[in-house]
């Protein structure tokens, strides 16, 4: 009988995990993962951690039962040991048997959970970006640092070996002077999600947990689990969502320049459901040395180069463009014996898992891994700044020592959301 491709790939990850936790580990080797969110993204990030021999899950949490009783069901379709489950974050910091904090909640539950983390002892693998705003990212990174913390901010793509030929190409000067680099996610599969009206959250989940920081709000199913990117108490759009994953690229091949200004345009033009985030945005950033441009539509898919994302680099003898394919370098039609090439790309999976090898290696080694708190905080500020640009309808001017917009105060509340009591920051 033949099997789909969905089959033999959850066939063949079953076999892989499997066969991760026979080879024996001394257990001084091991390494003890206390989950922290059992949505979604949970999924990937687990199976690139149980992937390594030395991982052991021996806790999950999660404000909602039916996403606990999920992970439970799949871990055992995996052959794992049942971890221990609950409900409050703070019972998996506490723990003396967890070594590491993988934090995979809804962005507004970043900051929280990684310093209580780091400040207990705990090395982070936080997912991106960073944190909601700015100066929460700012603070998590300097907890980090200053409790010797092995952190991780999960862009993965920054472990992808195609990702790192490209970086090298534009560093190398082969396509010569970059002087404009463009990111863009076009993505036909957001949808209209609706207007459903308010009511009482489902059974299981405690909806105040949910909030946490956030401002009181009815609970609404749009603004919960997936879809609470839409909305801006949680999250911040599609910029900060795939923005960090494409920008990020832009920033590790461009250097660690902060931008001198950030104007941006956009809205919700074509969907007309209750979400907040614009369905399409483009922002523009003035670095020192280049600008950087950021666009995003929702329900199409053909964006520049007839690609749904991408990283392009112009430079004076040839272009270069990424996507998670694998990347190419055109010519530029004048230029004389500049070679173009090609690269295809390894699986989204062996990239993540790349990015947790990375990152349990520098742990053993007690070395900053690949994407640290403080490369994470970059990307993830950059990106929203440019949501800042857009939400006080100014181009804002950044001082990136002081960390603050220099020409327009009131944007400079978007820094850092007031925390809803009994939560402090």
């Amino acid at each position: 009988m033949r099997l789909g491709r969905r089959a033999f790939l959850q066939s063949s990850l079953a076999a892989f995990l499997a066969g991760a936790k026979a080879r024996a580990v001394p257990p001084s080797d091991r390494i003890r993962i206390g989950l922290i969110g059992c949505g979604g993204i949970s999924v990937g990030d687990t199976n690139a951690f149980l992937a390594h021999p030395e991982c052991e899950l021996v806790a999950i949490c999660d404000v909602d039962d039916s996403r606990i009783q999920k992970t439970l069901e799949r871990l055992a379709s995996l052959g794992r040991e049942r971890p221990d489950a609950v409900k409050d974050f703070r019972r998996i910091v506490d723990r003396k048997d967890v070594d590491v904090c993988l934090i995979c909640t809804p962005d507004h539950w970043h900051a929280l959970p990684t310093i209580a983390a780091c400040r207990a002892g705990k090395d982070v693998y936080c997912e991106k970006p960073l944190a909601t705003s700015i100066g929460e990212g700012r603070l998590m990174a300097d907890v980090a640092r200053e409790h010797g913390r092995v952190c991780q901010m999960g862009t993965q793509w920054r472990s992808g070996e195609h990702y790192r030929e490209a970086v090298e190409i534009v560093q190398s000067g082969k396509i010569g002077k970059v002087r404009q680099v463009r990111c863009w996610a076009y993505l036909d599969w957001i949808t209209d999600i609706g207007n459903p009206p308010d009511e009482p959250p489902p059974p299981g989940v405690d909806y105040d947990m949910w909030l946490g920081p956030a401002p009181k709000r009815p609970f609404n199913r749009n603004r919960f689990h997936f879809n609470f990117r839409w909305f801006w108490d949680y999250a911040g759009g599609l910029m900060t969502d795939w923005g960090v994953h494409l920008i990020n690229i832009a920033l590790w091949a461009m250097g660690p320049e902060w931008p001198k200004s950030v104007v941006a345009s956009g809205g919700k033009y074509l969907l007309q459901d209750n979400s907040e985030t614009p369905d399409t945005q483009i922002a523009v950033y003035d670095f020192p040395s280049y600008t950087l441009i950021w666009e995003h539509q929702v329900q199409c898919g053909l964006g520049p180069d007839r690609r749904e994302h991408g990283v392009m680099f112009t430079g004076s003898e040839a272009t270069l463009i990424l996507d998670t394919s694998g990347w190419e370098v055109i010519a530029e039609p004048k230029k004389r014996g500049m070679i173009e090439m090609k690269r295809r790309a390894r699986t989204d999976e062996a990239v993540r898992t790349a990015h947790v090898r990375n990152f349990l290696d520098a742990i053993k080694s007690r070395t900053q891994p690949n994407e640290n708190f403080d490369l994470g905080h970059h990307v993830s500020a950059v990106a929203h700044l440019g949501n800042i640009a857009l939400r006080s309808q100014s181009r804002i001017a950044w001082d990136a020592a002081a960390g603050r917009v220099r020409n327009h105060e009131a944007a400079n509340a978007f820094l850092l959301p007031p925390y809803r009591p009994p939560w402090k920051l």
